[in-house]
């Protein structure tokens, strides 16, 4: 258990650092740039991940060049939404992304559709409504928000959906992340010198260290989560729901009382139709 409550509290810090960045003066994009090279690093050493498969003819190079252009344009967007939406509508929206990924297990990979899965994701769906609403009834429409927790939302289940699709083709999912991370580090710290050399932004250690920190906190929340897996291999289901569940409700707890985020009514019902769905989803009877 100790494995997904370190998972939840990796996945929260990063919520907290990013919400935390444009305060302190950080430049976000220079902290994912940084965040990529930890990440593949990290992986590379307590994954070891073999890339034999990825020597293959027919090895699924456009998926993961693919992947490694989403990752990085998501955690900006996931930046984004947490500087707008706050932690605990952000936090929400990226867990409910679950419902797109159960809708392309039975859409694309002919997954079942059992009836609890299906009240789960209508419960869900609701759940998604609600915290897009804005908190506050009487200020002005949040445009720019909702679209960025609608981005988050459909973004995260993008990436589980190529993540699967990379394991359908046969890549180990640790070779697909370590390649993934590899690559998007090249591509976002091209972008940096593109930035440098037409905009003056110039890199700085502040920026690194906080993306080194950020890195840590990403692939920790990866590799405690993959851990917590292996301690209980009898249990998915549980170290699922544990996870997203919880996850939320740190998330809720760190927004509002910490960062003193607020909610609606409206937020607050979606928060508990979250918790419940994610719950459904992830005990339901394999079919």
């Amino acid at each position: 258990m100790h494995f997904i409550l370190l998972s939840m509290a990796c996945s929260v810090l990063v919520s907290v650092l990013l919400k935390l960045a444009p305060r302190r003066g950080l430049d976000v994009a220079q902290m994912v740039t940084w965040n990529y090279l930890a990440a593949s690093l990290l992986a590379w050493w307590f994954l070891r991940p073999s890339l034999g498969a990825l020597r293959q003819p027919g090895a699924p190079w456009p998926e993961l060049l693919a992947l490694a252009f989403v990752l990085p344009v998501l955690f900006l967007v996931l930046a984004a939404a947490v500087r707008h939406a706050g932690i605990v509508r952000t936090d929400v929206a990226q867990r409910l992304s679950l419902l797109l990924s159960l809708l392309a297990a039975f859409l694309l990979f002919g997954e079942q559709a059992g009836a609890q899965k299906l009240l789960g994701l209508a419960l869900g769906l609701g759940a998604v409504a609600g915290i897009l609403a804005r908190p506050d009834a009487h200020a002005a429409p949040d445009r720019r928000g909702w679209l960025l927790l609608l981005a988050v939302w459909a973004g995260f289940a993008v990436v589980d959906v190529m993540l699967k699709r990379l394991a359908m083709a046969g890549t180990p999912s640790g070779a697909a992340l370590l390649v993934a991370f590899a690559l998007a580090f090249a591509g976002m710290l091209a972008w940096q010198g593109w930035r440098w050399a037409r905009h003056g932004v110039r890199p700085g250690l502040r920026h690194a260290g906080a993306g080194l920190l950020l890195g840590l906190l990403n692939f920790g929340n990866i590799l405690f989560y993959v851990r917590a897996h292996q301690a209980l291999p009898d249990s998915p289901a549980v170290v699922f729901a544990t996870m997203n569940i919880g996850v939320v409700l740190v998330g809720t707890l760190v927004g509002v009382l910490a960062f003193g985020e607020r909610t609606s009514r409206l937020n607050r019902i979606a928060i508990v139709l979250a918790v419940l769905a994610i719950a459904l989803i992830a005990l339901a009877p394999k079919g």
